[in-house]
C-alpha cells in the first residue's frame, strides 16, 4: 500500500487530452487492482501501449513437487551453484496455490529482455549484491537487506553490478501489503508501526524512452512464460501518478518491538498477503523480566508452515544453521529450539540475528530441487 506520489508530466485532470509540443497525443493508461476498484496509478505514454510487434513463443512452466514423508527439513541454499540471470536463475523451493518462494544468484550484468509477471506480485529480497531495477516507472537502487516489491504488471529489468548475489524471493497470487493494524482509517502507518512512510523508497524518474521497433517482452502467466515483441521501448513514460509502483524497503530499518517476556513471531510481522505473512527477525534486546527465557517455546502449527530464511547472526534457537540457509516447519508437528539451548539462552541480553520469516496458512509443497540440498538429520536434532 504505497504512498501517493506524482513524477513526470500529467495534465490538470484524468482522461482528458494531454498533447505533445509537436500536437500529437501522449497516451493514458490505467494500471489497477480489483478492477476499478482498489489501489491504481495513471501513467502517460509517447506511444500507444497497447501496439504489439509480434507475438512469440509460449514456454510452459511447471514446479515438480517432492514425492516422500511429511518433516521438518533445513534447505542449505548456499549449495545451490550460481547461474542464470536474476529470472532463469530462480529457483523454486517451495509453493501452493497462494505463493512461490525460493531462492536466486543471479550473475552480474544486464538481460536483452524486459519482464512483466501477470500473475503475481513478487518481493525479491536482497542479501547479497548490489544493483539496480529499472521499470517504466523509474529507477530503484537496490542493496543488502532490501526488500524490493514489484507489484504484478509492472514491466521492469534487473541489473547486479556484483559478482556474488543471493537473492531470497517469493511470488504471490495476491496484493503485496502493509498490514493493516498498522494503518490508521486514512491509510498513514501509525506510530506504533514498526516502519513509517519515510523509510519506503520510491522510483527515481527517469527522462521516457523514445524508441520504436521490436523489444523482447517475457510475460509470466499461470502455467509459463509468453515472448512478446513490442513495438515500442516500454520505458516511455512521461509522467504518472497514483499508488501502484514499485518501491522498497531495507530489513535493517525495521524496528522490532521487545516485551517482559518472549513476543510471538506476529510481533515481527512486515508485509502480508492472501493466505501468508512475512516477518523481520532483527538485532534486538531481548526480554527483561528477571526469569524471561530468551528463545521461543515450543510451539504446534496447527493453521500454518513456518519457513525461515537465515540472513546473518548467531541463531540462538537453532542448531547447525548456516547463512543461507531456510528452514520448513510444516503443520502436524511442533518444533522449537533444540535441547541445550534453553538453558544456554539464560541470561542472554540481545540477539544479533538476522532472518526473514514467512508463514503460510495453507500446507506447503516442497519442490524436488529442494530435495537435493536437504539435510535428512535435521528432524533427529531434537533429540536428546
Amino acid at each position: 500500500m504505497p504512498v501517493y506520489i506524482q513524477r513526470g508530466k500529467i495534465p490538470k485532470h484524468r482522461h482528458v487530452q494531454f498533447r505533445k509540443a509537436d500536437g500529437t497525443h501522449h497516451y493514458e493508461e490505467h494500471i489497477s487492482r480489483l478492477g476499478f476498484s482498489d489501489i491504481y496509478s495513471n501513467v502517460y505514454h509517447l506511444h500507444m501501449p497497447t501496439r504489439v510487434a509480434k507475438v512469440g513463443k509460449f514456454h510452459p512452466v511447471k514446479i515438480e513437487a517432492l514425492e516422500g514423508e511429511h518433516r521438518h527439513r533445513h534447505l542449505k541454499t548456499f549449495e545451490l551453484k550460481p547461474e542464470g540471470n536474476w529470472l532463469s536463475g530462480r529457483r523454486p523451493l517451495m509453493f501452493n496455490n497462494d505463493i512461490i518462494m525460493g531462492t536466486a544468484s543471479p550473475k552480474k550484468g544486464a538481460v536483452d529482455f524486459f519482464y512483466k509477471n501477470a500473475t503475481c506480485d513478487e518481493v525479491l529480497f536482497i542479501h547479497k549484491g548490489s544493483g539496480v531495477l529499472e521499470s517504466m516507472f523509474g529507477n530503484l537502487v537496490f542493496g543488502e537487506g532490501d526488500y524490493v516489491v514489484v507489484p504484478r504488471g509492472v514491466i521492469y529489468q534487473v541489473k547486479f553490478d556484483t559478482e556474488d548475489n543471493r537473492v531470497f524471493w517469493v511470488e504471490s497470487y495476491g496484493p503485496v501489503d502493509w498490514p493493516k493494524h498498522f494503518r490508521n482509517q486514512y491509510g498513514q502507518l501509525l506510530e506504533d508501526a514498526p516502519y513509517c512512510e519515510r523509510d519506503i523508497r520510491q522510483p527515481e524518474f527517469v527522462a521516457p524512452a523514445d524508441k520504436t521497433g521490436e523489444f523482447p517482452i517475457h510475460i509470466r502467466l499461470h502455467d509459463g512464460i509468453q515472448e512478446y515483441q513490442w513495438g515500442q521501448h516500454p520505458f516511455d513514460l512521461v509522467g504518472y501518478d497514483g499508488h501502484y509502483y514499485p518501491w522498497i524497503f531495507n530489513i535493517r530499518d525495521y524496528m522490532p518491538k521487545v516485551g517482559r517476556v518472549h513476543l510471538p513471531p506476529p510481533s515481527h510481522l512486515t508485509f502480508t498477503g492472501p493466505g501468508y505473512v512475512m516477518c523481520s527477525f532483527c538485532p534486538r534486546p531481548f526480554d527483561f523480566d528477571e526469569n524471561a527465557v530468551p528463545v521461543p517455546y515450543a510451539h504446534s502449527n496447527v493453521d500454518s508452515d513456518e519457513v525461515l530464511y537465515y540472513v546473518e547472526g548467531n541463531f540462538m534457537s537453532r542448531k547447525g544453521i548456516e547463512v543461507g540457509s531456510i528452514t520448513l516447519h510444516p503443520y502436524g508437528i511442533p518444533h522449537g529450539p533444540q535441547p541445550g539451548l534453553l538453558e544456554k539462552s539464560l541470561g542472554a541480553k540481545e540477539t544479533k540475528e538476522l532472518a526473514v520469516m514467512v508463514d503460510t496458512f495453507a500446507p506447503l509443497k516442497v519442490a524436488r530441487l529442494a530435495g537435493t540440498i536437504d539435510d535428512p538429520q535435521y528432524p533427529y536434532s531434537w533429540q536428546y
